[in-house]
């Protein structure tokens, strides 16, 4: 596609300057440079590349020469060269400066636009007229995926910019948007498209050096997107709260333990009648507490859960007798597995024992 012609009033004299320059041997006046700049803002405000401005200006010396140098006069043609360095140079300066605030300007409205999306501010219509700009459609269904790491992390950090240029490379025509939020990596991508959240969490995964993602579900409209950046935050808080070390979360598969919350009056007394009675074992209810939860994830495989908790099985044989003294129930007896494992999941999900219920 050809550029757009660029009015000659970009030049702005430019000629005339020469002239006298060769016939003086001056260099350019504070007003002169001043008014160069000027035309370097207007020339950016009005979206010519600087690399065809520079060249228009090369274009005109060049045409004044024969007049403006006078032939081979060696002091005019330094003069010249010189004001043409002087002009090309100011212009140049404003050019600069113009796209410098512009950038500033385009930053505070995409860090103004993500804030009022993912904290659900501002208009939805009005949001979703915003959202064009930075090519989304909120129309449709989208989904967020948060990755945390041992550090907060900016745009300008060199993670994000890793994980965005990965993303650029592999999903170059996708609507997709990648920011941070209070020092996290978030992800933006449209629902049907599950493709690209996985591979922003495998890249994310590796560039914070073996962080943690999780994924929200698709939501529909300006109000999906801060649904599912609630439900990515929600799953690393569960993540951190229960111990659960996956690279990949998926809110969709955690959706059991916020219906467990749900009733935290009603979990509370679960966990006081079921493990309550723990508190009386010699060192209290946390080893004992532990025990059950390894036990749980292991499947209650006893040779597994001593292998992990670093026991010989029968000292682990013992242990859970001692919780079917305390407790009255027996871990592995199916018809009492199922109270006790809630209870364990409300305990780790209610922060106890070392929290009052």
């Amino acid at each position: 596609m050809a550029e757009p012609e660029i009015p000659d009033r970009f030049l702005g004299g430019y000629a005339q300057i020469l002239g006298e320059v060769a016939d003086t041997g001056r260099r350019l006046t504070r007003d002169e440079l001043e008014a160069r700049r000027a035309l370097g803002r207007e020339s950016a405000e009005a979206g010519h590349q600087l690399r065809a401005l520079v060249r228009l200006h090369l274009a005109e010396a060049r045409a004044a020469w024969p007049g403006a140098a006078k032939g081979s006069d060696p002091a005019a043609t330094d003069a010249v060269l010189a004001a043409v360095e002087q002009a090309v140079d100011a212009f140049a300066e404003g050019f600069e400066r113009a796209q410098r605030l512009t950038v500033r300007r385009e930053e505070a409205a995409r860090r103004e636009f993500i804030d009022d999306l993912l904290y659900g501010r501002s208009d939805l219509g009005r949001l979703a007229e915003r959202a064009t700009r930075f090519g989304l459609r909120l129309s449709r269904a989208h989904a967020v995926a948060v990755a945390t790491g041992p550090e907060a992390y900016t745009e300008s950090d060199a993670v994000p910019r890793s994980v965005e240029s990965a993303l650029l490379a592999r999903f170059s025509g996708r609507k997709i948007l990648l920011t941070t939020k209070d020092g996290r990596l978030v992800c933006i991508a449209p629902g049907s498209q599950p493709d690209v959240l996985r591979y922003f969490a495998k890249q994310a995964h590796a560039a914070t050096d073996g962080g943690q993602v999780a994924v929200g579900r698709p939501h529909r409209g300006p109000g999906g997107v801060v649904h599912s950046y609630d439900e990515a935050l929600e799953a690393l808080d569960l993540a951190q709260r229960m111990g659960l070390d996956d690279p990949v979360l998926y809110a969709a598969d955690l959706l059991v333990y916020p219906v467990l919350t749900r009733d935290r009056q009603a979990m509370a007394d679960l966990v006081r009648s079921e493990l309550g009675p723990l508190q009386q074992a010699r060192g209290g209810a946390e080893p004992l507490l532990h025990t059950l939860s390894v036990y749980f994830d292991a499947g209650c495989v006893a040779a597994e859960t001593a292998r992990r908790l670093a026991l010989s099985v029968r000292a682990l044989t013992y242990r859970l007798e001692r919780i079917h003294q305390l407790t009255g129930s027996d871990p592995s007896d199916p018809m009492h597995r199922y109270s006790l494992q809630t209870a364990v999941i409300g305990a780790r999900l209610l922060d106890w024992p070392a929290k009052e219920l």
